[in-house]
């Protein structure tokens, strides 16, 4: 039962649906069937209780039954997965956990800048978008190249690396999908496609009313209708 005053009997997740920092925590928190009370928020109306469980402002954030606080969405990841691991997310076929890890922090740090100032090009004074795309396009011609040869990142089963850099993908390729489609990125391409259209994506992708302060989340993941078919 959630509670409508901030006790919970589940963690908390506060998200946003289109974040893509929110979509891979969510990915993780179905596949480990971790239940949570989530927490729908709008960017430019953050609640108070956010604010307060991390200064930082940004989502996703999770405090667990015990009150502690995790605002970044791998630490999200860790925290649900080395609880259950049911399809082995951290145990890829090809590498190690660390080499997934390292392949991530590449993309948060190095292709989101790029991201950023391709889609959001008016937000960064002097940003040159086509300068950016080209730069970004470099990144995901590496992981096309090592997608040559496996269905996914690491082998041939879903690995942490797939689900947590596959939203950032999304988001570039979103940008401009003539643009991406043209490209002579056939795995990719049929990678991303596969990930978007996969059952684990569409319930992370579920939407849900704007949470406000004094009254109950909503449980997720959400209790499968009857009849209905589980996450492959």
């Amino acid at each position: 039962m959630l509670s409508a005053n901030g006790m919970s009997a589940y963690p908390i997740l506060y998200s946003f649906r289109r974040c893509p920092y929110a979509m891979r925590a969510r990915l993780a928190l179905i596949v480990s069937d971790r239940i949570c009370e989530l927490r729908e928020v709008v960017l430019r109306d953050k609640p108070r209780d956010m604010l307060a469980a991390s200064a930082k402002g940004t989502v996703p954030v999770l405090v667990d039954l015990g009150g502690q606080v995790l605002d970044e969405s791998i630490d999200i990841m860790l925290w649900a997965l080395n609880q259950h691991d049911p399809e082995g997310w951290l145990r890829p076929d090809l590498g190690d956990l660390q080499t997934m890890l390292d392949l991530i922090a590449q993309f948060d740090q190095e292709f989101k800048y790029h991201l950023d100032r391709y889609k959001y090009a008016e937000r960064y004074p002097g940003a040159n978008p086509q300068t950016h795309r080209a730069a970004g396009a470099v990144y995901l011609a590496r992981l096309n190249a090592q997608l040559s040869e496996t269905q996914h990142l690491f082998g041939d089963r879903l690995s942490l690396a797939d689900m947590a850099i596959a939203p950032f993908v999304r988001q570039f390729a979103h940008s401009d999908q003539t643009w991406f489609s043209q490209q002579p990125w056939l795995q990719l391409q049929t990678w991303l496609d596969r990930l978007i259209g996969s059952e684990i994506y569409s319930q992370a992708m579920q939407k849900y009313p704007k949470w406000e302060s004094n009254q109950a989340g909503v449980r997720f993941p959400a209790v499968p209708e009857p009849g209905s078919q589980s996450s492959p």
